[in-house]
């Protein structure tokens, strides 16, 4: 199956796009964005991969469903378009930013800056119907994004993985962490993020880690 994703992906994921399960998700995923409103736009599905290429990845911050608003969406978990308000989430990583290394809070929600500095920005499930969180979940996307993870921690080594929440930390229990660094936290939800997401410290520790294997620290 010839999918449209960036070129070091392409190769890394040729395997996975030939299984059956991955046909059935094509299949499921055009049904939806012909007859629904569904987000991200389809030509954005995987722009969390055109941002980030394979050998670039030194870090991964796992999401879970892409924002079901209009205008939100654009592929990277956590992230908005630019002049689109802030969610709670987002607003409350900002604040833990602000604290940890004090970088000022930015005027845009976008996510791109940092992609572009190898900051993988994946949700599990890449699509959802306009304001139905979970609606594409169990549809396959879980089982692509975990092989994602796999090739990252299998072929890349030193790559810090950022883990949010009891959905995100259970999606990378697999993880070796004699490779790699693993990072977890509660969610940055306004639900959790005062029981252990303020004050965690996860981006300044990402930089240290990142210097000491020889990497360039991430400009939050």
């Amino acid at each position: 199956m010839d999918v449209k994703i960036e070129e070091s992906w392409k190769t890394q994921l040729q395997p996975e796009f030939e299984k059956p399960y991955f046909v059935q998700l094509t299949s499921f995923v055009k049904s939806e964005y012909a007859t629904q409103t569904v987000y991200p736009p389809a030509k954005l599905i995987f722009n969390a991969f055109e941002q980030c290429p394979f050998d670039q990845v030194k870090v991964v911050i796992l999401g879970q469903d892409p924002y079901h608003g209009p205008g939100q969406a654009h592929g990277l978990c956590f992230s908005v378009n630019d002049g689109v308000d802030f969610p709670p989430s987002l607003r409350n990583i900002f604040k833990e930013i602000n604290a940890d290394t004090g970088a000022p809070i930015p005027k845009s929600g976008n996510l791109e800056r940092w992609a572009k500095q190898g900051v993988l920005l994946l949700n599990a499930t890449l699509t959802v119907r306009a304001h139905t969180a979970g609606s594409h979940q169990k549809k396959g996307w879980e089982q692509f994004t975990d092989s994602v993870i796999h090739l990252v921690a299998d072929k890349l080594e030193n790559v810090v993985f950022i883990l949010w929440g009891n959905y995100a930390i259970s999606k990378g229990e697999f993880i070796d962490s004699r490779k790699h660094l693993v990072l977890k936290s509660v969610h940055p939800s306004p639900l959790s993020a005062s029981r252990g997401f303020f004050g965690n410290h996860q981006f300044s520790a990402t930089n240290k880690y990142l210097i000491e294997h020889g990497k360039s620290p991430v400009q939050w």
